[in-house]
């Protein structure tokens, strides 16, 4: 009996064990030979940049003279919610003659949340209820529609 309870709660332990492990999901850009904070401002150009580090992950909305290389890992235990373990983003700005002027890296305790609007438009009038939802309509019989050529005629036949 107690071998059936040892080994009972080895299989238990090792079937939860698989539960509380983290699965990691890595996003982004994934350097191959050469991270970007190894580029040279001053000595590195944009053709230089895009040879050893290929397409970045976006440029910048006001100005086409930052480039981002974005990476970030996720974690997830078991049905939880994923969670952002590690971000990294390097920003590369190049002057008026696209040599690097200067390389900015960020981690995750650099970013800042930003609320969106919600996007809601009101509506005019006023607003029903629940009880006058389902039952607003109970007792409005819809009346049969007439012809106006004969006025008597419900069905609109001749």
């Amino acid at each position: 009996m107690a071998r059936r309870v040892i080994l009972a709660s080895i299989i238990l332990a090792g079937l939860t064990s698989a539960c509380i492990t983290p699965i990691s999901d890595y996003h982004g850009y994934t350097a191959d030979e050469i991270q970007p904070v190894e580029i040279q401002p001053g000595t590195d150009t944009r053709a230089s940049v895009l040879a050893q580090l290929g397409s970045p992950s976006t440029e910048s909305i006001f100005n086409e003279d930052t480039w981002f290389y974005i990476t970030s890992t996720r974690e997830r235990v078991a049905f939880m919610i994923p969670k952002t373990s590690a971000r990294r983003i390097t920003a590369i700005q190049f002057n008026d003659e696209d040599g690097v002027e200067e390389v900015l890296t960020y981690n995750e305790t650099d970013g800042q949340v930003i609320r969106y609007a919600s996007r809601e438009t009101p509506t005019r009038g006023r607003e029903l209820g629940l009880m006058e939802q389902i039952f607003g309509t109970v007792g409005n019989v819809a009346l049969p529609r007439t012809d106006e050529a004969t006025p008597g005629n419900p069905t609109g036949r001749r």
